[in-house]
């Protein structure tokens, strides 16, 4: 809640009637300018990506576990 205050506080300081011109606060600080969208490569939001790391930790866990190295997901 603490960035959320301190956002509205610089809209309101550039703009005091930010609510008749915007529909929210987040339109009317990403208008000012005082926040901005980042741009990033789409691989990073897939979270099949992201948790891949993860995914491969369990199937080597599985693995010395169980034993073998063929295919633990037969059934697809």
């Amino acid at each position: 809640m603490g960035n959320r205050a301190k956002i509205k506080e610089q809209v309101e300081a550039l703009l005091p009637n930010w609510q008749s011109w915007y529909p929210s606060l987040f339109h009317a600080a990403e208008d000012l300018g005082i926040i901005r969208a980042r741009v990033c490569s789409p691989d990073s939001l897939m979270l099949s990506n992201r948790h891949s790391g993860i995914q491969n930790q369990a199937l080597e866990a599985h693995r010395e576990q169980w034993g073998g190295h063929e295919n633990i997901n037969r059934d697809k």
